[in-house]
């Protein structure tokens, strides 16, 4: 009787490219799980897109294993041993996760299966460099960016190249009575709701993933240095919620971009293909941050901001949240993520300056925002970014950096395509008046069809005067 290996699977619902499922499909029949543990999760439990991200995954990921996923919820360190004995396990693999929450588990997971003489195989398969292998040279964590990815990451080992042949799984037949639930028991998404929304954005699959790395590189990596800074172009590669759950890997974002005979061709300039992977690293560098400074969610890493006065206004918060700021960039933004959860990354930048700065509401109310609304969702990412424009974490945008979502809608968005998508309401106003529609004069105004107050709202705060408050606020810090 052959032995019986578990894969489990968490952020890496993919069959290519898995190390770790990899060695359970060599190591013995495989019997591969997923287990929805919300219940040691705590307040990092997923959000609202993210678990609808996650049932379109697990359903993709159920159809590439023929049927065999096997689905549980509930406190992992009391599933999977239970799991193990009935199925005579000898050995359960998983890939390395990295929030403080997974570590503490994981390690308390790794003895109690040890106890019970069931060998565990924990890899890497969602970073290109650990944690722990890129440090400056006294041993410490670094917490500038340029020389973590300049002097650390380019100097170290390589990262690893991805594996181009697809594991032979030899499954292991289900028992009945293992506890094992049907997809739509996991309780992931109701039957009706903001879901169907998100659903046209995006093809939820490993496939869907490879299919976005393709039109990446085929007409956005070229020109993506200047390009990623515009919403309304086609330069981001929309990959992240694909990194973030596992649906590709960075090894193979990162190889793809040398046009290997195996993967995709790239022959776009070097300098749109090094920017694009230091910003692959930056996802690096927010996992870094992550592991050496746990509380990294919920502390500002700079503790002189602990006795920050935020702003405590809920209906504030709420506009914001709603896109009805009456600030065209910001309002186009927060709609985007609303109807499509996701964000383009300068105008998340944008919107979080606006809320941090303008409004002086505390970072973690936009974090949180961000971690219900987003596919993308991430921890180490989402926090450390956070930190970074409320200028409390490490290579921390200044103090006196206020965006100033006029001037950057004009900059950025100079011909008003992505405004106009997202407040459609004001697509009749002339491209002179569009960033700052309060300027516009009443006739402009009343042509374009436009009442402020009406049908688009007055801004909330008075850009300058509140950017006067806000650097008065951080000043008192120093």
């Amino acid at each position: 009787m052959s032995s019986v290996a578990i894969h489990w699977f968490r952020q890496d619902l993919r069959l290519m490219d898995n190390p770790a499922l990899m060695k359970a499909a060599k190591s013995g029949a495989l019997l591969p799980i997923y287990i929805l543990d919300d219940e040691t999760a705590g307040e990092a439990a997923m959000g609202g897109a993210s678990r609808w991200w996650l049932y379109e995954a697990l359903k993709d990921l159920d159809q590439q294993l023929e049927g065999h996923l096997r689905l549980y919820r509930g406190a992992a360190e009391d599933i999977l041993p239970e799991v193990a004995k009935l199925y005579g396990a000898s050995t359960i693999s998983w890939t390395r996760c990295y929030e403080p929450w997974r570590t503490r588990r994981d390690r308390r997971i790794s003895e109690t299966l040890d106890q019970i003489g069931v060998t565990t195989i924990r890899l890497n398969g969602s970073l290109l460099w650990e944690p722990w292998e890129v440090l400056k040279k006294d041993g410490e964590p670094y917490r500038v960016f340029t020389p973590y990815y300049r002097k650390g990451c380019l100097q170290v080992e390589a990262p690893a190249r991805p594996m181009t042949e697809k594991p032979d799984c030899r499954f292991c037949k289900a028992k009945a009575g293992d506890g094992a639930l049907a997809l739509n028991d996991l309780a992931l998404v109701s039957p009706v709701g903001w879901h169907d929304m998100l659903e046209p954005h995006w093809d939820v699959s490993e496939q869907g993933a490879q299919k976005a790395l393709s039109v990446f590189l085929e007409h956005g990596l070229d020109g993506y240095k200047a390009g990623r800074d515009f919403p309304a172009r086609t330069n981001t590669s929309r990959l992240s919620p694909y990194l973030h759950w596992g649906q590709i890997s960075p090894n193979q974002i990162w190889y793809a971009l040398e046009g290997d005979a195996q993967m995709e061709t790239c022959d776009a300039p070097d300098a749109d293909i090094d920017h694009f992977r230091s910003e692959l690293a930056w996802r690096e560098f927010s996992y870094n941050l992550l592991y050496h400074n746990p509380e990294l969610p919920r502390v500002a890493l700079q503790s002189k901001f602990d006795g920050f006065e935020w702003v405590d206004d809920e209906a504030q918060l709420e506009r914001w949240q709603k896109g009805a700021t009456g600030i065209p960039i910001v309002d186009a933004g927060m709609r985007e993520l609303w109807q499509t959860g996701y964000m383009h990354n300068r105008v998340r930048m944008i919107v979080a300056s606006f809320l941090i700065k303008n409004l002086r509401i505390d970072w973690r109310k936009g974090e949180a925002w961000f971690w219900d609304t987003l596919v993308d969702a991430d921890l180490a990412s989402n926090s450390a970014s956070w930190q970074w424009v409320a200028g409390c974490g490490a290579d921390a945008a200044p103090y006196f950096r206020v965006f100033n979502p006029a001037l950057q809608a004009e900059k950025f968005d100079p011909k008003g395509d992505y405004i106009r998508q997202y407040v459609p309401e004001l697509a009749r106003l002339p491209q002179k008046h569009l960033a700052k529609p309060w300027e516009a004069p009443e006739a402009v105004l009343s042509e374009a069809g436009v009442a402020l107050g009406k049908d688009y709202p007055l801004p909330m705060v008075d850009l300058k005067k509140s950017r006067a408050a806000a650097l008065e606020a951080y000043q008192a810090l120093s």
